[in-house]
Protein backbone atom coordinates (compact mmCIF):
# COMPACT_ATOMS: atom_id res chain seq x y z
CA UNK A 1 0.00 0.00 0.00
CA UNK A 2 1.44 3.53 -0.62
CA UNK A 3 1.29 6.38 1.81
CA UNK A 4 -1.15 7.20 4.00
CA UNK A 5 -1.56 10.82 4.38
CA UNK A 6 -5.37 11.24 5.00
CA UNK A 7 -8.79 9.26 5.59
CA UNK A 8 -8.79 8.96 1.81
CA UNK A 9 -6.26 6.11 1.87
CA UNK A 10 -8.13 4.48 3.89
CA UNK A 11 -11.02 4.08 2.34
CA UNK A 12 -10.05 4.03 -1.18
CA UNK A 13 -10.90 0.66 -2.79
CA UNK A 14 -10.28 -1.05 -6.26
CA UNK A 15 -12.69 -2.97 -8.25
CA UNK A 16 -12.26 -6.69 -8.04
CA UNK A 17 -14.00 -9.73 -10.48
CA UNK A 18 -18.23 -9.99 -9.88
CA UNK A 19 -19.35 -7.18 -7.65
CA UNK A 20 -16.49 -7.44 -5.06
CA UNK A 21 -13.92 -4.82 -4.14
CA UNK A 22 -10.60 -4.95 -2.81
CA UNK A 23 -9.00 -2.99 0.24
CA UNK A 24 -5.72 -2.68 2.16
CA UNK A 25 -4.31 -1.44 4.81
CA UNK A 26 -0.85 -0.43 7.01
CA UNK A 27 0.75 -2.42 9.57
CA UNK A 28 -0.59 -1.03 13.10
CA UNK A 29 1.73 -0.27 16.18
CA UNK A 30 0.37 -3.77 17.50
CA UNK A 31 0.43 -5.98 14.36
CA UNK A 32 -1.98 -6.76 12.14
CA UNK A 33 -5.03 -4.75 10.79
CA UNK A 34 -6.83 -2.40 12.75
CA UNK A 35 -11.08 -3.60 12.99
CA UNK A 36 -12.22 -0.07 12.62
CA UNK A 37 -10.63 -0.20 8.60
CA UNK A 38 -12.27 -3.05 8.07
CA UNK A 39 -15.38 -2.51 8.94
CA UNK A 40 -14.86 1.33 7.33
CA UNK A 41 -14.09 -0.39 4.16
CA UNK A 42 -16.83 -2.82 4.08
CA UNK A 43 -19.02 -0.01 4.51
CA UNK A 44 -17.84 1.65 1.43
CA UNK A 45 -18.17 -1.87 -0.51
CA UNK A 46 -21.36 -2.04 1.01
CA UNK A 47 -22.56 1.79 -0.52
CA UNK A 48 -21.37 0.93 -3.54
CA UNK A 49 -24.19 0.03 -5.64
CA UNK A 50 -26.51 2.23 -3.68
CA UNK A 51 -28.35 4.63 -4.86
CA UNK A 52 -27.10 7.84 -3.31
CA UNK A 53 -30.25 9.27 -2.36
CA UNK A 54 -30.51 6.18 0.50
CA UNK A 55 -28.40 7.15 3.82
CA UNK A 56 -26.48 4.80 5.37
CA UNK A 57 -28.64 4.37 9.23
CA UNK A 58 -26.67 1.86 10.45
CA UNK A 59 -24.34 -1.21 10.59
CA UNK A 60 -23.74 -4.20 12.47
CA UNK A 61 -20.24 -6.24 12.30
CA UNK A 62 -18.72 -9.36 13.44
CA UNK A 63 -14.65 -10.09 13.95
CA UNK A 64 -14.26 -13.24 12.76
CA UNK A 65 -9.98 -13.64 13.13
CA UNK A 66 -7.80 -10.92 12.76
CA UNK A 67 -6.40 -9.54 9.37
CA UNK A 68 -3.17 -9.98 7.86
CA UNK A 69 -1.55 -6.17 6.63
CA UNK A 70 0.84 -8.06 4.28
CA UNK A 71 -1.96 -9.04 2.22
CA UNK A 72 -5.20 -7.32 0.58
CA UNK A 73 -8.89 -7.81 1.57
CA UNK A 74 -11.55 -9.11 -0.80
CA UNK A 75 -14.86 -7.81 0.14
CA UNK A 76 -17.87 -9.78 -1.31
CA UNK A 77 -20.90 -8.12 -1.74
CA UNK A 78 -24.56 -9.71 -1.11
CA UNK A 79 -27.06 -6.90 -2.02
CA UNK A 80 -29.73 -8.89 0.25
CA UNK A 81 -32.51 -6.52 -0.90
CA UNK A 82 -33.44 -3.04 -2.66
CA UNK A 83 -36.56 -1.54 -1.23
CA UNK A 84 -38.50 1.43 -1.50
CA UNK A 85 -37.60 3.03 1.80
CA UNK A 86 -34.68 0.66 2.94
CA UNK A 87 -31.93 -1.22 0.97
CA UNK A 88 -29.84 -3.39 2.47
CA UNK A 89 -26.33 -5.06 1.81
CA UNK A 90 -24.27 -8.02 3.50
CA UNK A 91 -20.58 -7.83 3.30
CA UNK A 92 -17.70 -10.62 4.25
CA UNK A 93 -14.27 -9.53 3.85
CA UNK A 94 -12.13 -12.61 3.10
CA UNK A 95 -8.27 -13.24 3.04
CA UNK A 96 -6.50 -16.19 2.43
CA UNK A 97 -7.05 -17.82 6.14
CA UNK A 98 -10.74 -17.04 5.28
CA UNK A 99 -13.20 -14.87 6.61
CA UNK A 100 -12.19 -12.15 9.00
CA UNK A 101 -15.19 -10.16 9.01
CA UNK A 102 -19.02 -9.98 8.23
CA UNK A 103 -21.17 -6.92 8.42
CA UNK A 104 -24.64 -5.69 7.03
CA UNK A 105 -25.57 -2.34 6.61
CA UNK A 106 -29.13 -0.86 6.09
CA UNK A 107 -29.74 2.37 3.91
CA UNK A 108 -33.02 4.61 4.24
CA UNK A 109 -34.53 7.17 1.89
CA UNK A 110 -35.28 10.56 3.23
CA UNK A 111 -38.33 10.56 5.61
CA UNK A 112 -39.86 13.34 7.00
CA UNK A 113 -40.41 12.69 11.19
CA UNK A 114 -40.34 14.93 14.37
CA UNK A 115 -36.74 15.25 15.62
CA UNK A 116 -36.16 14.49 19.20
CA UNK A 117 -32.42 14.27 21.04
CA UNK A 118 -32.81 12.26 24.33
CA UNK A 119 -29.19 12.01 25.28
CA UNK A 120 -27.38 15.17 25.99
CA UNK A 121 -23.75 16.04 25.22
CA UNK A 122 -21.59 16.26 28.93
CA UNK A 123 -21.95 19.73 30.40
CA UNK A 124 -18.59 20.78 30.20
CA UNK A 125 -17.19 18.97 26.81
CA UNK A 126 -13.61 21.19 27.07
CA UNK A 127 -12.08 22.44 23.59
CA UNK A 128 -10.14 20.64 21.33
CA UNK A 129 -8.30 23.15 20.55
CA UNK A 130 -6.83 23.02 24.22
CA UNK A 131 -6.24 19.71 24.73
CA UNK A 132 -2.98 17.90 23.59
CA UNK A 133 -3.35 15.71 20.61
CA UNK A 134 -2.30 12.62 19.91
CA UNK A 135 -2.89 9.74 17.43
CA UNK A 136 -1.61 6.24 16.65
CA UNK A 137 -3.09 6.57 13.12
CA UNK A 138 -1.73 9.88 10.11
CA UNK A 139 -5.77 9.75 8.92
CA UNK A 140 -7.14 11.28 12.40
CA UNK A 141 -6.63 13.99 14.70
CA UNK A 142 -7.29 12.89 18.35
CA UNK A 143 -7.72 14.97 21.58
CA UNK A 144 -8.45 12.92 25.15
CA UNK A 145 -10.36 14.83 27.69
CA UNK A 146 -8.45 14.28 30.67
CA UNK A 147 -10.14 12.64 33.37
CA UNK A 148 -11.65 14.55 35.93
CA UNK A 149 -11.42 18.26 35.97
CA UNK A 150 -14.02 20.04 34.67
CA UNK A 151 -15.87 17.63 32.87
CA UNK A 152 -19.22 16.19 33.65
CA UNK A 153 -17.97 12.39 34.48
CA UNK A 154 -21.23 11.41 36.69
CA UNK A 155 -23.85 11.80 33.87
CA UNK A 156 -23.64 8.22 31.96
CA UNK A 157 -24.30 5.14 33.41
CA UNK A 158 -21.91 2.55 33.01
CA UNK A 159 -18.07 2.40 34.26
CA UNK A 160 -14.74 3.37 32.93
CA UNK A 161 -15.78 6.47 30.99
CA UNK A 162 -13.64 7.43 27.93
CA UNK A 163 -13.58 10.39 26.31
CA UNK A 164 -11.76 11.91 23.53
CA UNK A 165 -12.57 14.41 20.37
CA UNK A 166 -11.35 13.29 17.19
CA UNK A 167 -11.49 14.40 13.55
CA UNK A 168 -10.07 12.69 10.09
CA UNK A 169 -7.74 14.75 8.26
CA UNK A 170 -8.82 15.55 5.08
CA UNK A 171 -11.98 14.97 3.84
CA UNK A 172 -13.47 11.22 3.05
CA UNK A 173 -15.63 12.85 0.41
CA UNK A 174 -18.95 14.17 -0.13
CA UNK A 175 -20.94 11.76 0.23
CA UNK A 176 -22.81 10.92 3.43
CA UNK A 177 -21.89 7.37 3.51
CA UNK A 178 -18.24 8.35 3.27
CA UNK A 179 -18.22 10.73 6.32
CA UNK A 180 -20.20 7.76 7.82
CA UNK A 181 -17.09 4.95 7.02
CA UNK A 182 -14.52 7.59 8.14
CA UNK A 183 -16.41 8.00 11.65
CA UNK A 184 -16.48 4.04 11.68
CA UNK A 185 -12.90 3.86 11.37
CA UNK A 186 -12.24 6.19 14.38
CA UNK A 187 -15.17 4.78 16.66
CA UNK A 188 -13.44 1.19 17.12
CA UNK A 189 -10.71 3.48 18.95
CA UNK A 190 -12.09 3.96 22.55
CA UNK A 191 -14.18 0.47 23.65
CA UNK A 192 -11.25 -1.01 24.64
CA UNK A 193 -10.15 1.87 26.80
CA UNK A 194 -13.77 2.05 28.36
CA UNK A 195 -13.68 -2.03 28.94
CA UNK A 196 -10.17 -2.26 30.41
CA UNK A 197 -10.79 0.85 32.75
CA UNK A 198 -14.04 -0.71 34.14
CA UNK A 199 -12.49 -4.35 35.11
CA UNK A 200 -11.90 -4.07 38.85
CA UNK A 201 -8.12 -5.42 39.08
CA UNK A 202 -7.40 -2.38 36.38
CA UNK A 203 -9.56 0.13 38.69
CA UNK A 204 -8.03 -0.72 41.62
CA UNK A 205 -4.40 -1.57 41.60
CA UNK A 206 -4.00 -1.65 37.96
CA UNK A 207 -1.66 -3.68 35.33
CA UNK A 208 1.20 -4.46 36.32
CA UNK A 209 4.29 -6.17 35.48
CA UNK A 210 3.01 -9.35 37.36
CA UNK A 211 -0.05 -9.23 35.10
CA UNK A 212 -1.23 -9.89 31.03
CA UNK A 213 -3.71 -8.29 29.57
CA UNK A 214 -5.60 -9.87 26.30
CA UNK A 215 -7.89 -7.99 24.34
CA UNK A 216 -10.18 -8.28 21.08
CA UNK A 217 -12.86 -6.39 19.32
CA UNK A 218 -15.85 -8.80 18.94
CA UNK A 219 -18.54 -7.09 17.39
CA UNK A 220 -19.15 -3.32 16.06
CA UNK A 221 -22.84 -2.19 15.88
CA UNK A 222 -23.19 2.05 14.83
CA UNK A 223 -26.85 4.03 14.49
CA UNK A 224 -26.21 7.14 12.55
CA UNK A 225 -28.68 9.62 13.62
CA UNK A 226 -28.38 13.35 11.81
CA UNK A 227 -25.69 14.17 9.34
CA UNK A 228 -22.02 15.01 9.79
CA UNK A 229 -18.84 15.52 8.60
CA UNK A 230 -16.28 13.65 9.99
CA UNK A 231 -13.61 15.69 8.91
CA UNK A 232 -14.91 18.28 12.04
CA UNK A 233 -14.47 17.63 15.91
CA UNK A 234 -16.34 15.46 18.04
CA UNK A 235 -16.52 14.10 20.80
CA UNK A 236 -16.63 10.10 21.39
CA UNK A 237 -17.77 9.62 25.35
CA UNK A 238 -17.73 6.08 25.60
CA UNK A 239 -18.84 4.00 29.20
CA UNK A 240 -18.97 0.20 29.82
CA UNK A 241 -21.95 -1.11 31.13
CA UNK A 242 -21.33 -4.76 31.82
CA UNK A 243 -18.53 -7.26 32.01
CA UNK A 244 -19.49 -11.06 31.79
CA UNK A 245 -17.96 -14.02 30.78
CA UNK A 246 -14.76 -11.97 29.51
CA UNK A 247 -16.89 -9.60 27.18
CA UNK A 248 -17.63 -6.07 28.19
CA UNK A 249 -19.86 -4.08 26.34
CA UNK A 250 -19.26 -0.22 25.53
CA UNK A 251 -21.96 2.45 24.50
CA UNK A 252 -20.75 5.49 22.90
CA UNK A 253 -22.30 8.28 22.12
CA UNK A 254 -20.96 11.18 19.42
CA UNK A 255 -21.62 14.23 19.65
CA UNK A 256 -20.79 17.59 17.63
CA UNK A 257 -18.90 20.86 19.31
CA UNK A 258 -22.24 22.04 19.49
CA UNK A 259 -23.70 19.20 21.28
CA UNK A 260 -25.73 17.53 18.66
CA UNK A 261 -26.02 13.56 18.78
CA UNK A 262 -24.94 12.43 15.57
CA UNK A 263 -24.28 8.87 16.37
CA UNK A 264 -24.42 5.88 18.54
CA UNK A 265 -21.52 2.82 18.37
CA UNK A 266 -21.46 -0.55 20.78
CA UNK A 267 -18.98 -2.99 20.98
CA UNK A 268 -18.31 -5.98 22.80
CA UNK A 269 -14.75 -6.56 23.78
CA UNK A 270 -13.66 -9.81 24.86
CA UNK A 271 -10.67 -9.14 28.09
CA UNK A 272 -8.84 -11.76 29.71
CA UNK A 273 -5.93 -10.86 32.32
CA UNK A 274 -3.44 -13.48 33.58
CA UNK A 275 -0.20 -13.43 35.73
CA UNK A 276 2.80 -13.41 33.41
Amino acid sequence: MGEITEVGDILRLEPGDSGTWIGRGPQYPWGGLYGGQIVAQALSAAAAGVNDEFAVHSLRAYFIRRGDHEHAVLYEVDPLRDGRSFTTRRVVAHQAAGAILNLEASFQRPEESVDIETVAAPFSMFDPDQLDLGSWSPVFERAMVPAGGEADWESRDGAGRAMGWFRSVGSPGERQVDHAAALAYMSDDLPTDAVVRSHPLCRTVGLDADHSVFTASLDHTMWFHRPFRADEWHLHDVSCHTFVGGRGLAIGHVFTLEGLHVATFAQEVLLRLGRR
